[in-house]
């Protein structure tokens, strides 16, 4: 099973090219044996076996990494290359000319072959129509492969033109690691990219001293020496943000798409968990809009469908009753003939209306007094403000709407006092906290979403009163006693 979703342990940020499915088991298997079904029409005249779910076993770290405890940088890297098709039919499909490291058995062979044909198709989702190309506009995206046990592993992906003269197909790098950060991962992807160009021998010595090195903490810088013939010994650093919950996200690209009041209305569809489709012809883009739309949910998390860049033999999954995130690249529109209630979002500026689907209620979805806090924290960013300082306007904007609607909700879990029972939330005292009343009829229907049960379930097991959330509850909880104690506010969330 595969899958697409922001690509944090708890606090998923979202990245670029992901595919999940966080749904439930029946959907899961459903998906999955669609996947399977589709992809031996690929190639039965091959006579290749059915991709089954890959294996939940992880490539063992590399022991220096595991000794400091914390996990190497990647798995493995793999370079995809187009080729043209056997048997006189036209046309390309993919094949990995470069593996490292490679399976040391048979066995692991055996257990990463399912994982690399899920590779291949993530990397051309476009499929098998291609023409040689003199000029190519390299592009970086990710992946998530979600494992049937759950465990997750990001692909980072980089396409571009490989050496040579005249016409000829891209080629992909990719990258599996169980850690999220696209910026460290497209650093990488820049030196993997000139020792390419130097000799494909180059890039071995590197990608070891790569994966001999501990992922740092967030904050700590790693460093890693390499040697490049003339340029003598490199070395190369490697920060990781600060804020680990957003080092996987860009939120420019959303809103160079859409207006402020159009990613309201994507925002509101996302928390009741409908059927979202992004249309737009770039990989990069639809990768980046879609974890961008992910990481707006925070603290809580998307636990459906989530595939950034679906590929065309998987289109059908649109027709999934339960809710998704979806990106498809505009070439595909046309074969989108069901549209009922969905909300199909065309990220590519060649249509008046961004919407080319709506339910119809979109913007009435958010409370107006909320929508209107929200549009004035998101004037807030600046023109110029650079990656950190546009994630940070953004996220806290959104980030107070959810303090200000179900912040209280700690105050609502409560133990049995003398009885060794487990912690329950009261969703009936909740719901009636809530403040101000025209906000009871969105929270009534948020308590509903999968995403806000599962994040309840959590708390009540393991309340994280360190939490970045709950340090924003408190802070907002003092300033309204503040101002309730000199008269400035009526009503007060407890």
């Amino acid at each position: 099973m595969w899958e697409i979703s922001p690509s944090h342990t708890h606090h998923r940020g979202p990245a670029h090219f992901s595919v999940e499915i966080v749904s439930d088991a029946g959907v899961m298997k459903k998906i999955s044996s669609m996947f399977s079904s589709l992809h031996d029409k690929l190639h039965r005249d091959k006579g290749e076996k059915k991709a089954m779910p890959p294996p939940a076993d992880v490539t063992p770290p590399s022991e220096s990494a595991h000794m400091l405890g914390r996990p190497p940088f990647f798995e493995y890297l793999v370079v995809v290359s187009l080729r043209k098709r056997s048997g006189g039919d036209e046309g390309y499909e993919p094949q990995i000319i470069y593996q490292f490291p490679r399976a040391t058995s048979q066995s692991q062979h055996k257990e990463e072959e399912p994982r690399l044909k899920a590779i291949k198709l993530f990397c051309f989702p476009e499929g098998v129509n291609w023409a040689p190309l003199t000029e190519y506009r390299s592009e970086t995206f990710s992946f998530v492969l979600t494992e049937m046990d759950g465990s997750r592993r990001n692909g980072y992906c980089r396409r571009l033109l490989p050496l040579g003269k005249g016409a000829r197909p891209p080629e992909a790098y990719c990258i599996i690691s169980t850690l999220a950060c696209f910026g460290l991962f497209s650093k990488i992807f820049d030196e993997v990219e000139k020792r390419r160009q130097i000799s494909m021998a180059m890039i071995y010595p590197f990608m070891q001293s790569l994966r001999e090195t501990p992922f740092p903490a967030p904050g700590k810088t790693a460093t890693i020496k390499s040697f490049i013939p003339e340029s003598g010994t490199e070395i190369i650093s490697l920060t990781r943000p600060v804020d680990s919950w957003l080092e996987h996200v860009d939120f420019r690209p959303l809103f160079l798409c859409l207006s402020d009041e159009e990613v309201l209305q994507v925002f509101a569809a996302a928390v009741l968990e409908r059927r979202i489709i992004f249309i737009a012809e770039e990989l990069s883009t639809l990768s980046q809009v879609l974890h961008a739309v992910a990481a707006l949910l925070f603290p809580f998390i998307w636990q459906h469908t989530f595939i950034s860049i679906v590929p065309k033999v998987l289109l059908d999954v649109y027709l999934a009753p339960t809710p998704y995130l979806l990106g498809i690249q505009r070439n595909l529109l046309h074969l989108l003939t069901e549209h009922s209630d969905l909300l199909i979002v065309d990220l590519t500026g060649q249509s008046e209306s961004k919407f080319i689907t709506k339910i119809g209620d979109e913007d009435t979805l958010i409370p107006s007094r909320l929508q209107e806090e929200l549009l004035q924290d998101l004037c807030k960013r600046k023109h110029d403000a650079t990656t950190e300082e546009l994630n940070s306007v953004v996220s806290e904007a959104f980030l107070s709407f959810f303090v200000k609607t179900v912040g209280h909700f700690a105050n609502h879990i409560k133990c049995p006092i003398g009885k060794k029972q487990p912690r329950t939330f009261q969703k009936k005292s909740f719901l009636k906290a809530v403040e101000p009343k025209e906000n009871r009829n969105f929270v009534k229907q948020f308590v509903q979403m999968q995403m806000f049960d599962l994040f309840i379930q959590e708390e009540e097991k393991h309340p994280n009163h360190e939490g970045f959330f709950y340090k924003k509850v408190v802070e907002f909880q003092q300033r309204r006693k503040e101002q309730l104690r000199s008269g400035g506010v009526k009503g007060l969330v407890v």
